[in-house]
């Protein structure tokens, strides 16, 4: 395996790639990302890559890149488009503002269903997150990927609802 790093547009270089493996991950459970949404990646990576701290890893197996992560700096005001409103809902602003403002968010994290558990997941989210305090949210209908996080050492936040639909992880 090898790892690559990629700070802002240089992640274009790269974009393909890691496009074919989003849509290979997220149209299969328990994801299951219609058309619509797969179609969507592609746009916001180009989007993403200007935010301030942006950066992709890809983790690469004999010359196919078989896992990736992107995030970047989160700065305030925190947002409320696509799952934003629903942390905020869910945890409270008051966590929000504490916990994630500030800190390097995990807006992607892939590995193909071949290259699952041959630790790649692990090197690209230690790679991309270098140490800093970092944060990420998932599903909770994403058992193993929840079950990743908590194997990886990272802290889940406590919501202020009951029955919360996402799951909020902390770097530890």
């Amino acid at each position: 395996m090898e790892l690559a790093t990629f700070a802002g547009a240089d992640a274009l270089q790269v974009a393909d790639e890691v496009e074919a493996l989003y849509r290979e991950v997220f149209s299969a459970p328990p994801w299951n990302e219609d058309p619509a949404e797969l179609a969507a990646f592609r746009p916001r990576l180009e989007e993403n890559v200007s935010r301030a701290g942006f950066r992709l890893v890809t983790a690469t197996v004999g010359n196919e890149v078989r896992g990736f992560g992107a995030g970047w700096m989160t700065s305030p005001p925190f947002r409320r488009d696509r799952a934003y409103g629903v942390v905020v809902d869910e945890f409270g602003a008051v966590q929000v503002e504490r916990e994630l403002v500030g800190a390097f968010e995990v807006d992607e994290l892939a590995v193909g269903p071949a290259s699952q558990g041959l630790g790649l997941g692990r090197a690209v989210l230690s790679s991309l997150c270098a140490g800093e305090p970092s944060w990420l949210l998932t599903a909770h209908r994403a058992v193993d990927t929840v079950a990743f996080y908590r194997r990886v050492g990272w802290r889940e936040l406590r919501p202020e609802v009951e029955e919360p639909r996402l799951a909020v992880f902390v770097s530890v």
